[in-house]
């Protein structure tokens, strides 16, 4: 794995009280109307520096001069020397309680097919808005999350060591996540973590296109511009989830239409709806499942039966065959349902699923399985990339809880 350091990280100096009131998701998982509401809800909300609503370059303008303009009037500001920082969120998840534990750090990009290896494609718009973002702020408002494997548990015996002691800051978010967050400025306990580290293969989980910014930037700026903020959390955490992507399909077959064409492939059964195609398809233990449901029509499943192997080309990477999201968008949706890709929209919970077929704003809706972290490390093993939303990792990271400054 690239060397990690500790850094001053740029903190909010407010109580812990007011944390969840000025941080903010992810950039990629804020809708306009939930941006409307962040920005309503503190004059210091994160969103303003991450997803600013003003358009084109005044919007990217504006970030910078309110980040500078915080950093001045004291509302945000550097710890007083550089600290690793230890990241525990506590959640719930189909009635269990879950915890995941994850260490902020400044690491040097790399180019992909190094130590760092990514397993999913980026979309220029999206890497160009992002590297606006960081050429106005000069700043890293959100890690790039990276994983890594601990069979050891030689990470988890350090952070141990670490959350014996009571937190330095903590807070809870619009999704009920506990956040806990540690300094780690004692030297034989940084140590002890890049010891662990260097150790180690990463994995890009999140934020493939944080990375790739980071390594224009690199180019543009030089050595000193590779450094970049991740959060690494190992493979053998039993707080690492990833909740299935569903597709929702604004054309297409319908659901009769659609059990017909499949039959011949699959073992078709119905659901009663959508939740229950969903939770039926999770349960399948067959190579390939997925649900469908139809706006007022109910619901199927559908388990492939061994011949749907012959959908996908012969010369697919195994890693690639592997996967439910590679199956659909090489073999099903094209070759069985014939819907275009221009066809397909995203939603990433079930609520959103089932919303859009109770409110008839969708042809049919595809209920996902989640994707094994295992297929994933096989995927970026093989230097291949997973078809767009493969992946949901959860919970997200909160953007500000750390704010990495550029070094050049």
């Amino acid at each position: 794995m690239p060397e990690i350091q500790p850094f001053a990280g740029v903190l909010y100096r407010v109580s812990d009280g007011d944390l969840s009131k000025v941080l903010c998701p992810p950039y990629d998982v804020i809708s306009p109307s939930y941006r409307d509401a962040l920005y309503a809800r503190d004059p210091h909300n994160g969103v303003r520096l991450v997803l600013n609503r003003t358009p084109g370059d005044a919007g990217y303008a504006e970030a910078g001069e309110t980040y500078r303009r915080w950093l001045a009037e004291g509302i945000l500001g550097p710890d007083p020397v550089p600290a690793l920082y230890l990241l525990e969120q506590q959640f719930t998840l189909g009635g269990r309680a879950l915890r995941r534990t994850g260490l902020l750090a400044r690491f040097r990009a790399e180019d992909p097919g190094g130590s760092v290896l990514p397993h999913e494609h980026t979309r220029p718009a999206a890497r160009e808005d992002r590297f606006r973002v960081l050429q106005a702020t000069r700043a890293n408002f959100s890690p790039i999350f990276v994983m890594f494997a601990d069979a050891e548990g030689r990470f988890a015996r350090t952070a141990a060591e670490t959350t014996s002691r009571p937190p330095d800051l903590t807070c809870t978010d619009d999704g009920g996540i506990g956040h806990r967050l540690w300094r780690v400025t004692d030297e034989r306990a940084q140590s002890a973590f890049g010891s662990v580290l260097r150790s180690a293969r990463a994995y890009i989980a999140d934020g493939h296109h944080r990375y790739a910014t980071a390594l224009r930037h690199r180019d543009l700026a030089g050595p000193d511009g590779a450094w970049t903020l991740g959060y690494f959390t190992a493979l053998e955490d039993p707080g690492l989830v990833v909740l299935p992507y569903h597709r929702i399909l604004s054309r297409g077959p319908s659901l009769a239409g659609a059990r017909k064409s499949l039959e011949p492939w699959f073992l078709v059964n119905d659901a009663a709806d959508a939740a229950a195609a969903a939770a039926q398809a999770a349960q399948s233990t067959m190579p390939y499942a997925f649900g469908l449901a139809e706006p007022g029509a109910g619901a199927l499943v559908a388990e492939a039966l061994p011949e749907a192997e012959d959908l996908l080309a012969a010369d697919a990477a195994p890693s690639l065959r592997a996967l439910d999201t590679f199956f659909l968008h090489q073999g099903v949706l094209p070759r069985v349902l014939d819907v275009p890709e221009d066809a397909v929209s995203y939603v990433h919970s079930l609520a959103e699923a089932e919303e859009a077929v109770a409110t008839r704003a969708c042809r049919l809706a595809v209920l996902m399985r989640s994707t094994p972290v295992r297929q994933i490390v096989a995927v970026a093993e093989d230097r291949q990339s997973m078809p767009a939303k493969s992946t949901f990792f959860h919970p997200k990271l909160p953007s500000g809880l750390v704010i990495h400054p550029l070094l050049a």
